[in-house]
């Protein structure tokens, strides 16, 4: 029988290689395919998850689990991921956890728009306001942002068949709440204490899918995570307003720096750096155009505070504008949750920057202007004395050299004191000092 199984399988290979595919398929049929949000929901997020379920879907994941901490995040990224749960092939569940992590803004909507959603106890959900700390919204644009958010959080509730009053309460009133609270207000399906609690209450479980119907056999799952690679991870560092924010003034303090002290080359090149980091990661952010017009407007104003004598008006309105364009820089409307740049951040980088330009930028003009003291130029304006007549050229001796020159003031007799008007080569040009 072995020597027939043998020449049956070097006959018709498609029998070895139809069994083979069998096999892999059974050895990934209980495969959950783990991904974890640890904080802002940003473009880096959104990409992250984007790639990751579809990495699970080559590898034939039976479902994709989502460990979630996050205290919210920008509304453009929320969605792409929302749209990526929505039509997923795969089972999506959606798990807060550990204990003491949250769910709140842009992270209610992806919990909602999971197949299963799940609380570890010592967790809460909600606040899913869309709020602005920074700069304000007037009242017509408050409401239409909050009935956008409403309307797009109902859609996803009567998907997802859960509580659609409680989750428009949580956009409109802010309301936030337990693991309990939420699995008694039908928010979520369950609460697991741990991984091995959660894989164990999701086997048997029937979920429908954007294509199918599935049941999940999660009792001897294996689990495979799949972490941020380091691309994502600085991505998602730089995603933060605080950290754009940085970089942008630092490349503007070198450029201005090297403009204005040419050849120092190390100011010039770490300022292009930032700033071409800067441009890339406010990209993904979403700017208010008003905000950067500002913080042009007061560096312009401190460099007119160098060259125009303005007796500090100019570099009062410099910081006025510096302030106001910082705060205003990130358009808040467009997050969840607050995530403008910090005070922390900004107070101290509008001193500096005055300081900067008073000081730094200040003394470099200054020296620039200075009369040289050295060199060819620098004798220009200089007293000396006539050793022979002048009559009107002959020889003076400044700072103790001989130079030849020609009197501006007709002839000179020597010993005649005079002073250096003006040098050609090493030819001067003398008048005679005043007494």
């Amino acid at each position: 029988m072995k020597m027939l199984g043998l020449i049956l399988l070097l006959t018709f290979p498609t029998l070895q290689t139809y069994a083979g595919s069998n096999a892999a398929s059974g050895a990934t049929s209980h495969l959950v395919y783990e991904l974890t949000i640890d904080g802002s929901i940003n473009p880096a997020t959104s990409d992250y998850i984007h790639e990751g379920m579809k990495q699970a879907e080559e590898q034939n994941a039976q479902l994709i689990l989502v460990h979630i901490n996050t205290p919210g995040g920008l509304l453009t990224a929320t969605r792409a991921i929302v749209t990526d749960f929505l039509t997923s092939k795969l089972p999506v569940v959606v798990y807060v956890s550990p204990a003491g992590s949250q769910c709140a803004s842009a992270g209610v909507f992806i919990a909602l728009a999971s197949n299963i959603a799940v609380m570890a106890p010592g967790t809460n959900i909600g606040a899913a306001h869309p709020v602005s700390l920074q700069g304000g919204m007037d009242s017509i644009m408050t409401e239409k942002v909050t009935n956008d958010a409403a309307a797009f959080i109902r859609t996803i509730s009567e998907k997802r068949n859960r509580n659609m009053k409680w989750a428009e309460e949580a956009v409109r009133k802010s309301i936030s709440i337990t693991e309990t609270e939420a699995l008694a207000e039908h928010v979520i399906d369950f609460i697991a204490k741990d991984q091995a609690a959660l894989l164990d209450s999701l086997n048997g479980r029937r979920v429908v899918t954007s294509q199918d119907t599935v049941t999940l056999e999660t009792k001897n799952a294996v689990v495979e995570s799949h972490t941020m690679s380091w691309q994502y991870k600085i991505l998602d560092t730089m995603s933060d307003p605080n950290v754009a924010y940085i970089f942008m003034m630092l490349g503007i303090y070198g450029l201005l720096f090297e403009l204005y002290n040419p050849g120092s080359i190390f100011p010039g090149v770490i300022g292009a750096i930032s700033l071409l980091i800067a441009l890339y990661t406010l990209r993904t952010l979403p700017i208010n155009y008003a905000g950067l017009a500002l913080i042009i407007l007061g560096i312009v104003l401190f460099v007119l505070e160098i060259k125009i004598t303005s007796h500090g008006i100019l570099t009062i309105g410099g910081i006025v504008s510096l302030f106001l364009g910082s705060i205003m820089l990130i358009n808040t409307e467009a997050w969840f949750a607050f995530a403008g740049i910090s005070l922390a951040v900004i107070i101290p980088t509008v001193l500096f920057t005055a300081a900067f330009f008073i000081f730094a930028i200040g003394a470099g003009l200054r020296a620039q202007r200075r009369k040289p003291t050295t060199g060819a130029e620098g004798i220009v304006g200089e007293s000396g004395v006539t050793i022979t007549n002048l009559s009107p050229h002959g020889q003076v001796k400044v700072y103790g050299e001989i130079w030849s020159a020609e009197s501006l003031d007709g002839i000179l007799p020597k010993n005649t004191p005079i002073i250096v008007a003006e040098i050609t080569g090493l030819h001067l040009k003398v008048r005679k000092k005043s007494p």
